[in-house]
């Protein structure tokens, strides 16, 4: 339980006690109060320090568990909104938070950042790595991504393919080999293989509870990189706190390389969304091929005063592969099409992330994140507006280089084999 006396409440017209500390935010809890007049169910993700013992208590009282999760220490369920305020009172829970609705973040982008000079002189594209998209879903039919899917898993009920064409055009970023345009519309890394957590629909929206999973399933199959191009907006700021931050915190602090983005609400202070405002983690802005920062772009600071984003990346205009029977952004033909939003930067990042862990294979997250805020092209603009500027790819793997001896350059990267096992996850037409 928060700290503090305890305090029960009681409002005109709603039937249940309630603790309003064991709130995170009062904005939800006038939502619980608004639904409990309306005797309406609604989903609550609860922290608890046993969240299995927790499910069970609340199974036995009906309530319908979503998820029980092992990242971080919730459980997500669906409940009538009278049962979640007198749940507020129960001591075995720590906080009650809004299951919040997490939607996407809506050429020559590849050479600005400086991939190529990458791949040409370290024999370098992204081989042997694995990069975790939590997103719609990845159609592993597109020519451009053929052959490089190895697991996927669907959450939201609709099935094994991408039904809205932007997880396709952000796994095309990261890993597109370019082979339905003659190599012109390649990724930043593209020989690394791709998984695909599906959370969000093919309208392009999710929840808390369903990204968490996906999250937590991606971190079980161990990728070494994680891109999530998406978020929600916290009502009045976000400061890293919430169950989707704690759950990316949590991914970085097991090996994983995590990139998400800022969020689409810019230019005005305090945009970034959430799970972009976690702290540990890298977030991304967008700028675009003139280094000009997008008018969308979601600005810092965050609730608790951190600069955020911490970097920023192409994302105007961005051409990439497009699923079948998709129509996002404006299709250039049938296998690409031109997207922009902080969403089209994440990928890049995760890119550069996948080709430094391909190099150099003893980095760490932690290691990945400050090599690419220090050697980021300063754009002299508020560091809430660019973070530490745009990444620049040569510079960072220069920077690297001289390093610690256990961070120099593999001698021979071609020849690792990779440990990476396939899913044996039966998998829908697309993929």
């Amino acid at each position: 339980m928060p700290k503090g006396k305890k305090s029960a409440q009681k409002d005109a017209g709603i039937k249940a006690e309630y603790n309003a500390k064991a709130f995170k935010r009062t904005s939800f809890l006038e939502k619980v109060k608004v639904n409990a007049l309306k005797d309406a169910i609604m989903p609550v993700i609860i922290q608890a320090e046993d969240p299995k013992a927790m499910a069970k208590k609340l199974e036995a009282q009906g309530a319908t568990i979503l998820h029980v999760y092992d990242i971080i220490k919730a459980v997500a369920v669906k409940m009538p909104a009278n049962e979640i305020l007198k749940m507020s009172k129960d001591k075995d829970l720590d906080l009650l938070h809004e299951d919040m609705e997490v939607h996407t973040c809506l050429d020559v982008s590849v050479p600005h950042i400086g991939a190529p000079t990458i791949w040409k002189e370290m024999k370098n594209k992204g081989e042997n790595i694995v990069v975790a998209v939590v997103d719609t879903g990845v159609d592993g039919e597109h020519p451009d991504l053929k052959g490089k899917l190895v697991a996927y898993e669907d959450f939201t009920e609709e099935g094994y393919f991408d039904g809205n064409g932007h997880g396709t055009h952000v796994a095309g970023t990261i890993a597109g080999n370019g082979k339905a345009s003659g190599s012109k519309y390649v990724g930043v890394a593209p020989e690394a293989k791709v998984i695909a957590a599906k959370v969000l629909a093919a309208n392009g929206s999710g929840t808390f509870s369903g990204v968490i999973a996906g999250i937590e399933w991606a971190a079980k199959q161990k990728p070494d990189v994680m891109n999530l191009s998406l978020g929600a907006s916290i009502p009045g700021s976000c400061d890293g706190t919430d169950p989707c931050s704690m759950a990316v915190e949590a991914a970085m602090d097991q090996g994983i390389i995590v990139c998400i983005a800022a969020g689409n609400a810019g230019p005005g202070s305090s945009t970034v969304g959430s799970p972009g405002c976690a702290e540990k983690v890298i977030t991304i802005g967008a700028s675009d091929d003139n280094d000009n920062i997008a008018w969308f772009s979601s600005r810092g600071p965050t609730l608790d005063k951190r600069v955020k984003p911490d970097i920023v990346l192409p994302g105007v205009n961005i051409v990439a592969a497009r699923a079948t029977d998709t129509a996002l952004g404006t299709p250039i033909d049938d296998h690409h099409t031109q997207a922009s939003g902080t969403s089209m930067a994440t990928p890049h990042c995760a890119g550069v992330a996948a080709l430094l862990k391909a190099e150099f294979p003893n980095i760490t997250p932690q290691e990945v994140k400050k090599l690419l805020m220090t050697t980021s092209i300063d754009l002299k603009l508020d560091p809430n507006t660019q973070g530490k500027g745009r990444v620049d790819c040569e510079k960072a793997f220069a920077a690297q280089a001289g390093g610690s001896p256990e961070q120099k350059p593999k001698k021979n990267p071609s020849k690792k084999k990779s440990s990476k096992k396939k899913s044996t996850k039966k998998k829908g037409r697309r993929c």
